[in-house]
């Protein structure tokens, strides 16, 4: 294994028009879900990558990272007409988690198992054997104690990573994802609670020195294509 983290950027094109801003660069569109092409741009060499990770259609663009002003500056000049607009990771946090789609490092972790928050579809349980199966083949029988689920407040308050759940004054889980919801106008969130905590039931949530009243949802929060542009 080699790292190369600071060899490459990645450039992510998101939203319904990202297929248009791509082709108006000559570069592969429309491959399935979680596929990615090689391509080039001007002379550079790029993969074209198609996961969407904000829950609309999209693609990230790998890029030498020597290369990456450039194949910004020809992104936006493209997009222009389409309307395309700069975006930071705090407004794709947002939108992903709108989503419900869990984060490494926060939802995802080695203290939290793929079976436990949700992505289980993403292990090779077909395999023989591979390294940690047999624990998580233990876990998967068993059901994890604590599962990933959403949190939509039913106040005011905003939810962040690490606030306790409680539930009848009693502590059931902690926020592992938490943010304001441009699309809703409300505070959602990601957190592991204990698994026999089902949605539609009314919790609190521990934000400063206050419980707030939140509702366990089943993620997504927001259907694709729904965000206003």
């Amino acid at each position: 294994m080699i790292n190369e983290h600071a060899d490459h950027a990645v450039l992510a094109v998101q939203g319904p028009d990202s297929d248009e801003v791509l082709d108006a660069l000559g570069l592969p569109t429309g491959h399935d879900y979680m596929r990615f092409a090689m391509a080039e741009l001007d002379g550079v060499a790029l993969t074209v990558c198609r996961t969407g990770y904000t829950g609309e259609r999209g693609y990230e663009l790998v890029v030498p990272a020597a290369a990456a002003g450039p194949v910004w500056d020809a992104v936006l000049a493209a997009g222009e007409r389409f309307g395309i607009v700069p975006a930071g990771l705090g407004a794709r946090d947002t939108l992903r988690t709108e989503m419900g789609y869990p984060l490494h490092g926060s939802d995802l972790s080695p203290d939290v198992s793929a079976v436990a928050s949700g992505v289980s579809w993403a292990i090779g349980w077909k395999k023989l054997s591979f390294w940690g199966d047999t624990v998580l083949r233990a876990e998967k029988a068993a059901g994890p104690r604590r599962r990933l689920t959403g949190l939509v407040a039913a106040g005011r308050g905003i939810p962040r990573p690490h606030m306790i759940v409680e539930a009848d004054g009693a502590e059931i889980g902690e926020v592992t994802s938490g943010t304001f919801s441009p699309t809703l106008a409300k505070g959602i969130a990601l957190a592991l609670l204990e698994a026999a905590v089902l949605p539609g039931a009314q919790v609190g949530v521990r934000v400063r020195d206050r419980v707030e009243p939140f509702v366990v949802t089943k993620p997504p929060f927001v259907t694709p294509g729904v965000r206003e542009s």
